[in-house]
């Protein structure tokens, strides 16, 4: 039988910040090779009101969001619970990450939403094979909020 760490694992949802990398955290953990990504155009984070979320590029470092949401409100962000989400996922990895722009090849895909499993299988369609190997696509609907992010990671083992 195959070890966990011989399955190459990607979790997406749409901005690589929440219900992924809370995936990607508990995976790695019970030692699965495992990397999170987003699908959406930025990284969309609640921000001091529903109409006003902080938007960031891909590839900003979850440290230089952590520092900006600091001095933005750091009572908002420690309540809400995102300066607490950024600090797991800076001792995860340095920045989110767009699945769009990854060349890594994996055996499953796990997507957190419906929206985002149709913009991965969309994607995948669109890309030439090269060696028509198999990857298996998988939807967990997952709210985006931080208990249910936890709850859903669970569901990923």
């Amino acid at each position: 039988m195959a070890s966990p760490s011989d399955l190459r694992i990607a979790v997406i949802c749409s901005s690589n910040m929440n219900r992924s990398m809370e995936a990607h955290a508990f995976l790695s953990k019970k030692g699965f090779d495992v990397k999170s990504y987003g699908t959406g155009d930025k990284v969309k984070i609640p921000g001091s009101a529903a109409d006003k979320p902080n938007i960031y590029d891909f590839g900003t470092s979850y440290e230089e969001i952590y520092l900006d949401l600091l001095q933005k409100d750091k009572s908002l962000y420690t309540q809400n619970g995102l300066l607490h989400t950024l600090d797991r996922n800076r001792r995860i990895k340095s920045h989110p990450e767009k699945f769009q722009e990854c060349d890594e090849k994996f055996d499953i895909l796990i997507t957190c939403e419906e929206r985002v499993y149709d913009q991965v299988v969309e994607y995948m369609e669109s890309k030439t094979p090269t060696d028509n190997s198999i990857v298996h696509v998988i939807n967990i609907d997952i709210q985006d909020n931080l208990e249910e992010a936890v709850i859903g990671a669970f569901f990923n083992k």
